[in-house]
């Protein structure tokens, strides 16, 4: 199932007194559809990630794109300047693990609610800083596949400080599928094999992608890292991942 037609539109995500702004697009057609949650890069829902957002609703998915700098920024967008990138960095410092946890599960009750989602087929998609969230997110026991790119910091950081985010592989219970350039400094090789050991250990089924030669951002056809081979690739894998684990697990 590809290139369905599709509508999009802006809609707001309820989670106690916090509304939070998503770019929701949903497949035209015989409902209901499995669900895909977005996560964006530093740059917040920007072009490129309303881009994926709008192309996995072609596949089949109810797709949504929180804004994970709600509380901090309101409609921040931008692009990928150095400046852009301080500005990113520095909303991506002030965010919490607990906090973003409870966004996201705000997101999932609130594709839950709608008659068009399967709201036992939800999956995750993230980058860059997304990339991170989604390894968080996959923790929730709504969460049945998650594809995390490049999220920097997994391996010895989390949102906020505290334990790493590694420390938590132990609540994944679904498939998680993890993509990584081998040029990029932000995650160092010893990293990625860290990461893919205790997904091992716990018994997570998963497959980790290194690609080598490729940098950071290699998914993101703006930026100057843009891999078109690599980008094609790990699409393909994400087409997989999701229609095995969400479109023919829901009978699609």
């Amino acid at each position: 199932m590809a290139d369905l037609e599709i509508r999009t539109s802006n809609v707001k995500i309820p989670n106690g007194e916090l509304q939070i702004d998503a770019y929701y697009a949903e497949p035209i057609g015989q409902v209901p559809f499995p669900a895909v949650i977005v996560f964006q890069e530093i740059f917040g829902v920007n072009e490129h990630i309303r881009d994926v957002t709008a192309r996995i609703a072609k596949e089949g998915y109810v797709a949504i794109a929180p804004a994970l700098f709600q509380r901090i920024a309101p409609g921040f967008e931008t692009g990928y300047t150095p400046e852009d990138i301080k500005i990113g960095r520095d909303y991506k410092q002030q965010t919490k693990a607990s906090e973003l946890l409870g966004d996201i599960q705000a997101t999932i009750d609130y594709l839950k609610s709608l008659p068009q989602v399967k709201g036992d087929r939800i999956g995750c998609i993230g980058f860059c800083f997304g990339g991170h969230v989604a390894y968080l997110a996959a923790t929730l026991p709504d969460i049945k596949a998650t594809a995390s790119f490049y999220g920097a910091g997994i391996a010895n950081s989390t949102p906020g400080g505290g334990e790493p985010t590694i420390t938590r592989t132990k609540d994944i219970k679904g498939i998680l599928y993890a993509f990584f350039g081998m040029d990029d400094a932000s995650i160092p090789a010893e990293q990625v094999d860290r990461i893919e050991a205790e997904l091992e250990k716990h018994q997570v089924t998963h497959r980790v992608f290194r690609y080598d030669g490729v940098d950071h951002g290699f998914f993101c056809d703006r930026r100057g890292s843009y891999d078109a081979a690599a980008a094609e690739a790990a699409w393909a894998q994400v087409k997989q991942l999701f229609q095995t684990n969400l479109l023919v697990a829901s009978g699609s």
